[in-house]
């Protein structure tokens, strides 16, 4: 990547890829901390890139802070101390910064923070301002500057970089100061010259900055405009490679020529379509012909089915599994949970009985005997549909002829458990169901190599959910609505988001919950508790008890998510609602209403936060699932969203797919133009991009069948 060597103390010359022991102020001890946070040369310094920037205009003087108001504070510090008071101590630093002094308080980490500061420091420091005893912030964010850099930055419109660090790379003086440090005589003294990894026609198409002045901007801005412009060139540099990435993966993927072919859509399909006591939607019909087409292709299909809660996924899953049990394949259905699984035994065993379809469950926790059966049975082929969990995988599960892989809930899965159960077939199709619909913003980039299909429409005769939000000092009233619903012959649930009560945390706990619930408020009625702790037979029981109507209420925690269905239910109660994610909340309501009364679903909300609060006046004002996520990725963030950071290539470094959407559609269209005009990589312009794309994501894929 670099053409110019740059020449290091003592001579030696440096590379990307020389280890940063080799530059000047990293030992072996700092190497070892910057190795744990994925900093080991010269490149890998060079792209941690700064978190956040400080100027003049994002700083307030002391004098003029609001209560409230979320600040960041430059000045010196004049004094610190250990303070104990009422059984408790604390760690107070005074910074001043000429218009007024203000307190930082550490109430934990005070072993590490009160070595962290001397007197006479320049700081800044990030938090909320409190007044207590004077303005203060508790547990603030915080840098610190070389006395002439941040002097330089008053009299001057000079922009200082603010890196990520770690308690780990503050012990070792790598804070926001030390990587500035580090990088001043880089750039300053040597002066890198990378060759250039984006293709020459779209740096002049999009205006984006050469990668070397580029790189000196991002950490050594000379103002806003340079440095907006380096952010761009790399967050568009960084989207880029991951839509190259994806297209590499779909190219491969339909690169492949399956074995095992399908001659017919097969009669089970029109036996089970006959007999199916509902109509389907349209979507429904449309999915099917979708996915129908795939199936016919010589390629393997790898299609994502997005349907909200109730929209009939389930049953599209098996009239696409019995065209390949017509044609005398097997397909496979694997669920991220025991509960989900044998919910969707129950619905395929049921529908497929139609048509003499044998599906098979298996799970962990069964009997020897029956277990050894149904192995039997899957090796030999009688087992044509096998629903399971990550029992599936098992190296002792052997199947005979596997055509169909359908993985439901796949974000709850790992990249290895899904690639495992794909390997028990011979390059099968691929069908990936969610509950979750995704925004457009991450199925971009989560499922980009896919195709995508989606159900937007909910059967007819299904019972709407009606969602209310109270307060605590409401529940006395709704418990007594929940009274009259089951004295009326309905059911209900009552979830709580921990299984045990917390000695630091104030939430209702489903067991203290169970407890109370049951002495104290519904002695009349017949109660049971679902929790992850339990074991199988535990949990299989509660939920058949409950769907068959001997338990009244089901005090649970989220584990009834996904998969438990009972027509019967039609009440829920979410204890601490402001503490569940929107895209949760949702799930759990769709577990009401699944018959053809209506379903009512009350949010407690226990303690009020702004960002509760925002929760739920969402929840309240929707029942669209997509609009849900898309505002559950704003308030969460792309790394928390449905569980975004088990996919290594969503760990971005500068750019965020909510923030810069038109970045990543730009990318995107580019990137996949790209290849389709040079589907190897090969030509010469494009070497630095072949070179650049295998060395950074050689284990996210096998370039064998496309690189």
């Amino acid at each position: 990547m670099v053409s110019t060597r740059l020449t290091a103390r003592k001579n030696i010359t440096l590379t990307p890829d020389t280890p940063v022991t080799y530059i000047k102020g990293v030992g072996p001890k700092r190497a070892a901390v910057l190795a744990k946070v994925g900093i080991a040369s010269l490149q890998d310094l060079l792209y941690h890139f700064p978190r956040r920037y400080l100027d003049r205009s994002t700083i307030t003087a002391i004098a003029h802070l609001k209560i409230g108001q979320e600040a960041t504070v430059v000045g010196k510090i004049i004094s610190q101390n250990l303070v104990r008071r009422y059984r408790r101590q604390f760690f107070q630093v005074v910074i001043d910064d000429g218009s007024g002094a203000l307190n930082a308080v550490w109430f934990n980490g005070i072993n590490y923070i009160r070595n962290a500061f001397e007197i006479g420091e320049t700081v800044a420091m990030s938090g909320k301002v409190e007044f207590y005893n004077g303005l203060r912030f508790i547990h603030p964010d915080y840098d610190k500057f070389e006395t002439e850099e941040w002097e330089l930055t008053l009299h001057t419109a000079r922009i200082i970089a603010l890196y990520p660090s770690t308690a780990e790379l503050k012990e070792v003086g790598l804070d926001s100061r030390g990587f500035r440090r580090l990088l001043r005589p880089v750039f300053e003294k040597f002066k890198p010259c990378f060759d250039e990894i984006l293709p020459r026609e779209i740096l002049a198409e999009l205006k984006l900055l050469p990668i070397n002045t580029a790189l000196l901007q991002i950490h050594f801005p000379d103002n806003a405009d340079d440095l907006a412009a380096a952010q761009i060139r790399f967050k568009f540099e960084e989207l880029f490679f991951l839509q190259l990435l994806l297209a590499v993966r779909r190219a491969g993927i339909k690169a492949v020529q399956k074995p095992l072919r399908y001659s017919t859509a097969g009669t089970l399909l029109k036996q089970i379509y006959k007999k199916l006591p509902f109509e389907l939607t349209n979507a429904q019909k449309k999915v099917i012909h979708e996915i129908w087409d795939d199936l016919q292709s010589p390629n393997v299909m790898n299609r994502l089915l997005q349907g909200d809660v109730g929209s009939g996924k389930t049953v599209v899953a098996l009239l696409c599994a019995s065209i390949a049990i017509g044609n005398g394949f097997q397909a496979a259905v694997m669920a991220p949970t025991e509960i989900l699984a044998e919910q969707h035994y129950r619905v395929l065993r049921q529908l497929g009985e139609v048509a003499g379809i044998k599906v098979r469950l298996l799970i962990g926790g069964q009997k020897k005997r029956e277990r050894q059966e149904i192995l039997a049975e899957i090796e030999g082929g009688q087992a044509e549909l096998v629903v399971g969990t990550h029992a599936l995988i098992q190296e002792n599960v052997n199947f005979k002829n596997l055509a169909l892989v359908i993985i439901d809930e796949q974000h709850r899965f790992g990249v290895v458990q899904r690639s495992a159960l794909i390997e028990k077939g011979y390059y099968p199709d691929v069908l990936v169901m969610t509950a979750t619909p995704i925004p457009r913003t991450l199925s971009l980039t989560l499922y980009g190599d896919m195709d995508i299909s989606v159900l937007n429409e909910m059967p007819a005769g299904k019972g709407r959910i009606i969602t209310r939000a109270v307060t605590a000092d409401q529940i006395g009233t709704v418990y007594d609505y929940i009274a009259g619903q089951l004295q009326e012959g309905n059911q209900a649930y009552v979830v709580y988001p921990l299984i045990e009560k917390s000695a630091k945390s104030d939430l209702q706990a489903a067991i203290q919950g169970y407890e109370y619930l049951s002495t104290k408020v519904f002695q009349q009625f017949k109660l049971a508790l679902l929790h992850g702790g339990m074991s199988t037979a535990e949990k299989e029981t509660v939920m058949q008890n409950f769907i068959q109507g001997t338990v009244n209420l089901l005090v649970s925690t989220t584990v009834i998510e996904v998969g438990v269905d009972n027509q019967n239910a039609t009440i829920m109660l979410v204890e601490n609602a402001e503490r569940f994610g929107l895209t949760q909340i949702h799930q759990l309501r769709g577990r009401i209403g699944r018959g053809r009364r209506n379903g009512v679903c009350i949010l407690v909300e226990r303690k009020v936060t702004e960002l509760g609060h925002q929760r739920i006046a969402t929840i309240l004002s929707t029942i669209d699932g997509f609009e849900i996520s898309e505002a559950d990725l704003k308030l969460r963030g792309p790394g928390e969203f449905y569980g975004t950071k088990q996919h290594g290539y969503l760990k971005m470094k500068i750019a965020d797919p909510l923030i810069d959407i038109e970045i990543l559609k730009s990318a995107r269209e580019r990137a996949f133009s790209l290849l389709k005009n040079d589907p190897h990589l090969r030509r010469p312009e494009n070497q630095p991009i072949r070179a650049h794309l295998m060395q950074q994501y050689a284990n996210q894929i096998d370039f064998s069948n496309i690189l």
